[in-house]
């Protein structure tokens, strides 16, 4: 391995002391060297890449330009892994590595990785969450390390950064109002969902569908409730309601994977989406895009809550509660009622 190059080898070089080249490398005020003798700092370091020693640079500042990423099942699904790479993206925008862990459902793996970050003298640390669910945060933090949750809380009211799930629940159902919807009916409603440490985040969805569908005077039916999102509980859902004769033109669906289980019980059932049967939804699933007709559905913000959180972290942004606009996704799955509903 090559030996590192030192300022005392760029000094050499450049016909100057070592400590004329800290000044000029470090930018530090004071110096009453030359013009020429700084360009001959600088092209002399150049010449023999010289890279600052970052333990010495961050004996000196106090900071070692080093974040930690603790990941709850984030970098192992694909569904909130953006916020890895908004992380990423931003962390590096701000000359600063991350140092990224996955604890799963596991707290003693968690400990162990924020005490190995700790052991590296972090800057701060980011913990993720794929399903957006309340975390204990260890108690034994140094109080001014700064944390931030992104798509998760913690117990210990830590700013966070969150999509903003209940305008998102207003827009989407607003979509089958306004396009002539009275019968709607819901799948993926359940109050166990309610509970923080399940989710920071689904109340706020009910919570705005329920405001939307109340202002319009409407009262969904049938309404399904199911805590397992996925197709299967979807496909079976929508069969179960048109056998038992129930009467709707719109759906709300909880998430997409919900959604994907309705356009297959449609399709054995002989119902055409969005001319027989309006379809909404949540999370903007890569897959929204490849069914047909698309889905309309909104988006969970991951890669800019992502963003937000290092911003937050790393004193870009106020360290606060933040939420996060969930974008609409304006696909072919709505259509008004073949018979207006009044």
């Amino acid at each position: 391995m090559s030996k590192r190059v030192t300022l005392s080898d760029v000094a050499a070089r450049a016909g100057v002391s070592p400590t004329a080249v800290s000044l000029v490398l470090n930018d530090r005020p004071g110096s009453r060297l030359s013009d020429d003798a700084r360009q001959r700092i600088r092209t002399a370091a150049a010449e023999l890449g010289y890279r600052p020693d970052p333990a010495a640079r961050s004996l000196r500042i106090g900071k070692t330009r080093t974040i930690g990423f603790v990941s709850f099942d984030v970098s192992i699904t694909r569904y909130a892994s953006a916020i890895i790479r908004g992380a990423l993206d931003q962390a590096d925008r701000l000359e600063h590595t991350v140092l990224m862990a996955e604890a799963g459902d596991h707290r003693d793996r968690m400990v162990r990785a924020i005490d190995a970050m700790l052991d590296r003298r972090v800057d701060g640390i980011v913990m993720a969450e794929m399903g957006a669910k309340e975390i204990d945060v260890p108690r034994h933090l140094p109080r001014d390390l700064p944390v931030v949750m992104v798509n998760a809380t913690s117990s210990d009211g830590h700013p966070s950064v969150l999509p903003d799930e209940k305008v998102a629940g207003r827009q989407v159902t607003q979509l089958l109002l306004d396009a002539g919807h009275r019968r709607i009916a819901l799948i993926g409603v359940a109050d166990d969902l309610r509970d923080l440490r399940r989710s920071a985040t689904v109340g706020q969805r009910y919570d705005g569908i329920f405001e939307a569908l109340s202002e319009a005077g409407v009262d969904p039916s049938p309404v399904v409730s199911e805590t397992i999102w996925e197709p299967e509980v979807g496909y079976r859902s929508l069969l179960r309601m048109l056998d038992d004769g129930a009467s709707f033109t719109g759906v709300v669906c909880l998430n997409d994977r919900l959604a994907f289980g309705v356009y297959e019980a449609a399709r054995q059932r002989g119902l055409r989406i969005p001319e027989d049967l309006s379809v909404v939804s949540f999370d903007d699933d890569v897959i929204a895009t490849y069914v047909r007709p698309r889905l309309t559905t909104a988006e969970i913000p991951y890669e800019r809550m992502g963003r937000l959180a290092v911003d937050m972290l790393l004193g870009e942004a106020e360290p606060s509660h933040q939420l996060v606009p969930m974008p609409l996704r304006l696909r072919e799955s709505v259509a008004p009622p073949r018979t207006r509903d009044s």
